[in-house]
C-alpha cells in the first residue's frame, strides 16, 4: 500500500480509501444491494490486511447502520490512532425521509451538534478524523455552518472537516468565510469524479490544487460501468437509481469511453477496473478514491491499481471521446 498526506494536512492517509454506502441493514435504506455486517466485517478486515487506513461513511447510510458496522469491526480489528474515519452529515436519516420535521436535515448549528454525537456513538469512537458536509445547505448561512464545524474541531471531537458534491463557488465561499473569521478551513473535497463523469475538472479541481486541498473522488468506476461488458447487467444495476439518475441519460456517450478502458486493459494484461483507477491515480489533485467495496476480490483488485502506470498518450486516448455532461451530484435545489 502507498501513504499520502491528505491535502495540506500532516495526517497519512492510504491511495485508496473504502467507501462503506454498500455496508448496512438493507431493510432500512434504498439500495437492495448492500451488504450485512457479517459480510461487511470480513471486507473491512481484508481492507486493513492490505494496508488501507482510510475508511469513509456516512449517518445517513443504511440509516446508521453503516457506521454501527464499521465502527464495531474497527474497534475489533484495528488500532484507533491508526485509523483514519471520516462520516457526513446534511441527510435526514431513515427510509421514509418524508416522515421527518424540518430540523431532522441540513447544515444549521442544531443539526450538525446532534447529528456527530450521535454519528459517534454509532461509531463507537471518541472523535471522527474528517467530518464532512454531504451537500450544500441553501437554507443555512454557511457562516453559521462553519462556525459550528470549528466548534467540533476545538471540542477534540473531530480532527479536520471536509466537503462533497457542491459548486466550486460555494466551496471557495465557505473557505473563505472560515478564513476570514479564524474558522477550521477544509482540508478536502470528496466529489464525483470518473472517466465518463470529468465535469469536476473545470473549476473544482483547479481549486483544490490552489487551496492545497485534498481530492477524494466518489463512484471512480461509475457504479461499476467502467468494470463490466457493456451489455453486462448486475442486482446494483438494475436497481440502483441513483445510479441511474448519474449515467443514464449519457449511456451512448460513454460507450466509447468504456471500451477503450477494456481495450487498454487488455494492452497491460490487467483488470478494466485497474486502468479507470489508475487514471484517477495518476491526476496530481487526487489523494484517494474511495472504493465502493462489497466482496474481497474488489478490494485486491483495486489494489493492483497502484502498479498500473498509464503513459501520457494512453491518458489522452482515455480522455478524447469525452463529451460534456449534465452536471451531478452538487445538488441545485433550494
Amino acid at each position: 500500500m502507498e501513504y499520502t498526506k491528505l491535502g495540506n494536512t500532516g495526517l497519512d492517509v492510504s491511495r485508496l480509501c473504502l467507501g462503506c454506502m454498500g455496508f448496512g441493514v438493507k431493510e432500512r435504506w434504498m439500495h437492495p444491494w448492500v451488504i450485512d455486517e457479517e459480510k461487511s466485517r470480513t471486507v473491512i478486515r481484508k481492507a486493513l490486511d492490505l494496508g488501507i487506513n482510510f475508511f469513509d461513511t456516512a449517518n445517513v447510510y443504511s440509516d446508521g447502520t453503516s457506521e454501527e458496522f464499521l465502527g464495531r469491526a474497527l474497534k475489533d480489528f484495528s488500532n484507533r490512532d491508526e485509523i483514519v474515519i471520516a462520516t457526513k452529515v446534511y441527510f435526514p436519516l431513515g427510509k421514509d425521509l418524508n416522515s421527518k420535521g424540518p430540523n431532522s436535515k441540513g447544515l444549521s448549528r442544531k443539526h450538525i451538534m446532534s447529528e456527530i454525537d450521535m454519528s459517534l456513538k454509532r461509531l463507537g469512537t471518541d472523535y471522527v478524523d474528517l467530518y464532512q458536509i454531504h451537500r450544500w445547505d441553501y437554507n443555512t448561512p454557511i457562516e453559521e455552518t462553519m462556525e459550528a464545524l470549528h466548534d467540533l474541531v476545538k471540542s477534540g471531537k473531530v480532527r479536520y472537516i471536509g466537503a462533497s458534491a457542491m459548486y466550486a463557488w460555494q466551496f471557495l465561499k465557505a473557505l473563505n468565510v472560515a478564513e476570514k473569521n479564524g474558522w477550521t478551513k477544509f482540508v478536502s473535497m470528496q466529489n464525483h469524479l470518473n472517466l465518463i463523469y470529468r465535469e469536476e475538472e473545470r473549476e473544482m479541481l483547479p481549486l483544490c490544487k490552489e487551496e492545497g486541498i485534498g481530492v477524494i473522488p466518489y463512484s471512480p468506476l461509475a457504479s461499476g460501468r467502467l468494470t463490466r461488458d457493456w451489455s453486462e447487467d448486475t442486482l446494483r444495476s438494475e436497481t440502483d437509481k441513483t445510479q441511474k439518475s448519474k449515467y443514464g441519460s449519457t449511456e451512448q456517450n460513454d460507450r466509447l469511453v468504456v471500451e477503450r478502458v477494456a481495450e487498454l486493459a487488455e494492452n497491460h494484461g490487467v483488470l478494466k477496473s485497474q486502468i479507470a483507477l489508475a487514471w484517477l491515480l495518476q491526476k496530481e489533485t487526487v489523494t484517494a478514491p474511495i472504493i465502493g467495496a462489497t466482496k474481497n476480490s474488489h478490494l485486491e483488485d483495486s489494489v493492483g491499481a497502484l502498479t498500473v502506470k498509464l503513459t501520457t498518450e494512453e491518458v489522452g486516448y482515455l480522455e478524447e471521446p469525452y463529451v460534456p455532461h449534465p452536471v451531478v451530484g452538487a445538488l441545485n435545489s433550494k
